[in-house]
C-alpha cells in the first residue's frame, strides 16, 4: 500500500498493477474447476509404500473431463470468451488422446465376454502427480502393476473350530501366495473375482465326521447372481467340482487346475482326535484350507471355467451339494481311473505317436524337464522347512536352559546377563518360527502347486494323443473298408459292395470330424499353455520377491535382537581402569 507521502506518478502505477492483478485472479482456474494440471493424491488412495518410482502404471476407468461451462469474468469488464474457448480446445485435445478401445483380448483373466464397460488401453502420460513432496510421472494402462503389500505381520489364519472350547493361540501364518495380488481391481473399474476359504470346523464325531469350510466370494462379474455369496462346503465337494470340470473341459484340451491331494492318515487323525489335541490338528487343517483357497482362485482365473454353471453353483448355492460318492480314495471310479491310466500307457507304448508339430515336441520335452526340476526343488524346500523347524526348537531349548542357569547363578550381574541372553533366544526362536512358515507357505507350497499344474498340462497333452489315436484308428478302419470294397467288386458281390460304400461314406465323415477335433485340441492346448506360462512367470516372480522381503526382515530382526544384548553388554563394561594409573580409559 502506498504511503501518504508518495507522489501521484507512483499512485497511478500502483492502481494499474492492482487492476492487472485482479484480472489475473478472476481468470485463474482453481482445483474446483476440475482441470487443474496438478493432481493431489494420498498414499491411501494408491496404497503405495515407500518412495514412488519415476513411472508407476495404474489403471483407471474411462473418465470424461468436463470443462467449466462458463468462466466468471472480473468486474473490470475483461472479455473471457477467448479464454473459455482455449480451455475447451485443450480439454478436447486431451480427450482425443484417450483411447476407449479394449485391447486386452479374450484371454485376460479379468475381462469376460459380457464386458459392459470400455477401459483405457493405450498408455497416456498425464501431468506430474504430486505425492510426498515429489513430482512423478504416471501412466494410465489397463495392465495394472499393483505394488506388493509390505505389511510385517498381516497374515491371515482363521482359527480351527473343532469345538466350542478355546481355539489355539493366534499364529501369524501366510497361508496363500494369493495375498501377493492386492485386489484393487474393483476400485479401478475392471472385472474381478476373489475367493477366500475360512473357518474350518469339524462336523460330527468319530470316524463319520468330516471337515467343512466357509467359502466366501467377492466379485463384480455380471453372470453371478450375488456379489458376495458365502456358502459352506466339505472337502469332497471340492474334489467333486474338479471331477465335473475335468469331464467337461479336459477332452477339449483345457488345463484344469488340480484339487488338493487326499490324505487318509491326516484326516483319520482329525476324526479320532480329542479336544486337547486341538493345537496339533491346526497345522494340517490350515495347510489344507490354504490349498483349497488357492485351488478355487486358480479355477476362477480361467476364462472358461469361471463361467461354468457347476462352478457358479459351487460358489453361490447355499444349500448342501449332493454328496459325491466317487471322491473317496478307494471308490469304484478312482479304481477304474487307475486301470484306465495303466491301459493308456500300454496303448501309448504300442502305438507311438509320430509328432509332426515341432512346437509340441519342444514343449513336451520342456514340461518333462520342468516336472523333474520342480520335484527336486520341492524336496530341497521341504528339507529347508524341516531344518528351520529344528532350529526353532533348538533355540527354544537353549533359551529355557539359559533361564534355568540364570536362576541358579548367585552372582547378580552374571545372572542378569544370562537372563537377557535367554530373552534374546526366545525372540530369535520366534523369528525362526516365522521363517519356517514363510519357507513352507510361500516357497514350498508354490512349488507343490506347480507340480500339480504341470501334471494338468500333461493330462491335456495326453488328450491330444488320444484324439490323434482316434483319428488314426478311423484311418485304418477306412483303409480296411476300401480294401474289402475292392475285393467285393472283383468277386462280383454287389450287395456287399453297396453296403461297404455306405460304411465308407460314414467312416470318411467320422474321419474328417476326428481330424478337425485333433486340430482344434492342438490349437486350444497352445492357447492354454501360453496362459500357463504367463501365470507361472507372474506367480514365481511375485512369490520370490515376497519371500526375499520376508527373509530380509527376518535377518534385520535377528541383527536387532543380537545388537540389543551386545549394546547392553558394552554399556556395562563401558569403562575400566588401568592398573597403576588413576586415569579411566575406555574398554577395548
Amino acid at each position: 500500500m502506498d504511503s501518504p507521502n508518495s507522489d501521484s506518478g507512483l499512485d497511478s502505477e500502483t492502481k494499474q498493477n492492482n487492476l492487472a492483478s485482479n484480472t489475473m485472479e478472476d481468470l485463474s482456474l482453481n482445483d474446483d474447476d476440475g482441470i487443474d494440471t496438478e493432481i493431489q493424491l494420498d498414499d491411501d488412495d494408491l496404497d503405495i509404500k515407500g518412495p514412488p518410482s519415476p513411472t508407476t502404471t495404474i489403471a483407471a476407468p474411462a473418465a470424461t473431463i468436463t470443462p467449466p461451462a462458463t468462466l466468471q469474468a472480473s468486474t473490470n469488464g475483461v472479455d473471457v470468451v477467448a479464454t473459455e474457448s482455449k480451455v475447451n480446445d485443450e480439454a478436447d485435445d486431451l480427450l482425443e488422446q484417450v483411447s476407449l478401445d479394449d485391447k486386452n483380448g479374450d484371454e485376460d483373466m479379468f475381462v469376460s465376454a459380457r464386458q459392459e464397460q470400455s477401459m483405457i488401453a493405450s498408455s497416456v502420460t498425464v501431468p506430474p502427480v504430486r505425492m510426498a513432496g515429489r513430482a512423478v510421472e504416471r501412466e494410465l494402462s489397463v495392465e495394472t502393476d499393483i505394488p506388493l503389500e509390505d505389511d510385517e505381520d498381516t497374515y491371515t489364519s482363521p482359527y480351527l473350530e473343532l469345538s466350542s472350547g478355546n481355539n489355539p493361540s493366534a499364529t501369524n501364518t501366510l497361508t496363500s501366495f494369493r495375498d501377493l495380488n492386492s485386489m484393487m481391481l474393483g476400485d479401478l473399474g475392471e472385472e474381478y473375482i476373489q475367493i477366500t476359504v475360512t473357518s474350518p470346523h469339524k462336523v460330527g464325531d468319530g470316524i463319520s465326521s468330516y471337515m467343512a469350510y466357509t467359502v466366501k466370494t467377492n466379485t463384480n462379474l455380471s453372470y453371478f447372481k450375488k456379489k458376495d455369496p458365502s456358502v459352506t462346503r466339505r472337502f469332497s465337494d471340492f474334489l467333486g467340482l474338479r471331477d465335473k470340470l475335468s469331464e467337461k473341459y479336459l477332452q477339449n484340451g483345457r488345463i484344469i487346475p488340480p484339487a488338493p491331494d487326499k490324505s487318509i492318515v491326516g484326516m483319520t487323525k482329525i476324526k479320532l482326535a480329542k479336544e486337547e489335541d486341538n493345537a496339533d490338528q491346526y497345522t494340517f487343517v490350515e495347510k489344507r484350507r490354504a490349498a483349497l483357497e488357492r485351488y478355487l482362485n486358480r479355477t476362477a482365473q480361467h476364462p472358461s471355467l469361471r463361467v461354468d454353471p457347476d462352478f457358479r453353483e459351487f460358489l453361490e448355492l447355499e444349500a448342501e451339494l449332493p454328496k459325491s460318492s466317487q471322491t473317496s480314495t478307494l471308490s469304484s471310479k478312482n479304481v477304474m481311473r487307475m486301470i484306465s491310466k495303466v491301459g493308456e500307457k500300454v496303448v501309448n507304448y504300442a502305438t507311438r505317436m509320430e509328432e509332426g508339430d515341432q512346437w509340441f515336441e519342444e514343449k513336451t520335452v520342456m514340461i518333462d524337464r520342468l516336472d523333474d526340476q520342480l520335484r527336486k526343488l520341492l524336496f530341497a524346500t521341504e528339507n529347508l522347512v524341516f531344518y528351520r523347524k529344528g532350529l526353532t526348537g533348538q533355540s527354544y531349548s537353549v533359551a529355557k536352559s539359559l533361564q534355568a542357569l540364570g536362576a541358579t547363578e548367585e552372582n547378580a550381574k552374571l545372572s542378569s546377563a544370562i537372563d537377557k541372553l535367554s530373552e534374546v533366544f526366545i525372540k530369535v526362536e520366534k523369528v525362526h518360527d516365522e521363517q519356517a512358515k514363510d519357507d513352507y507357505f510361500l516357497l514350498s507350497e508354490m512349488v507343490h502347486d506347480y507340480i500339480g499344474l504341470v501334471g494338468a498340462v500333461k493330462d491335456a497333452f495326453r488328450e491330444r494323443v488320444k484324439a490323434w489315436q482316434a483319428w488314426q484308428s478311423l484311418q485304418e478302419q477306412l483303409n480296411k473298408q476300401r480294401e474289402a470294397k475292392v475285393k467285393g467288386e472283383l468277386a462280383g458281390k454287389m450287395d456287399k459292395v453297396n453296403e461297404l460304400k455306405a460304411q465308407i461314406g460314414e467312416t470318411e465323415r467320422q474321419l474328417d470330424m476326428a481330424q478337425e477335433n485333433f486340430e482344434k485340441i492342438s490349437n486350444t492346448i497352445k492357447k492354454e499353455f501360453a496362459m500357463f506360462e504367463a501365470r507361472k512367470s507372474q506367480d514365481f516372480k511375485q512369490t520370490i520377491v515376497k519371500y526375499l522381503e520376508k527373509m530380509l526382515k527376518a535377518q534385520e530382526s535377528l541383527v536387532a535382537h543380537w545388537e540389543s544384548i551386545a549394546g547392553s553388554s558394552s554399556n556395562s563394561n563401558k569403562s575400566v581402569s588401568r592398573p597403576g594409573s588413576s586415569k579411566v580409559v575406555a574398554a577395548p
